[in-house]
């Protein structure tokens, strides 16, 4: 199932849409959201972070794809940013892994949220 989660810099959910197939596309399940009624409004010049799995588009950041991400490449200070593609690329990555910590934190106060579904889909409908 997929689920999507908007959280601000205090680690508080400020939006949740659960319910979407888990082979629906994360761009289809933020199209639900953002055209929703009462869904997820973008605050007017704003924007949130979002990972690669999303384009950039109005109110949405992603990083550059095919360029050092995720934190453990920058861990080591020799291997400092090169660019400023790859500059920006860290930078989107230490923001954007509050949301991380957050679902992290969901993971261990709920445990069932951890493992697979115990029922067919048919089932729990």
């Amino acid at each position: 199932m997929n689920v999507l989660g908007v959280c601000n810099r205090d680690m508080n959910f400020v939006y949740v849409l659960a319910g979407w197939e888990g082979s629906t596309t994360d761009s289809r399940v933020l199209q639900d959201a953002i055209t929703r009624h009462n869904g997820l409004k973008i605050p007017v010049g704003k924007y949130y972070l979002d990972d690669g799995g999303y384009i950039n588009g109005e109110g949405f950041l992603a990083p550059y794809r095919g360029i050092r991400y995720h934190l453990q490449e920058w861990e080591s200070n020799t291997r400092a940013p090169t660019n400023k593609e790859e500059y920006f690329n860290m930078k989107h990555s230490q923001a954007r892994n509050v949301i991380e910590r957050c679902f992290g934190l969901l993971k261990r106060r709920w445990a069932i949220l951890r493992s697979p579904l115990f029922y067919p889909i048919r089932i729990q409908g």
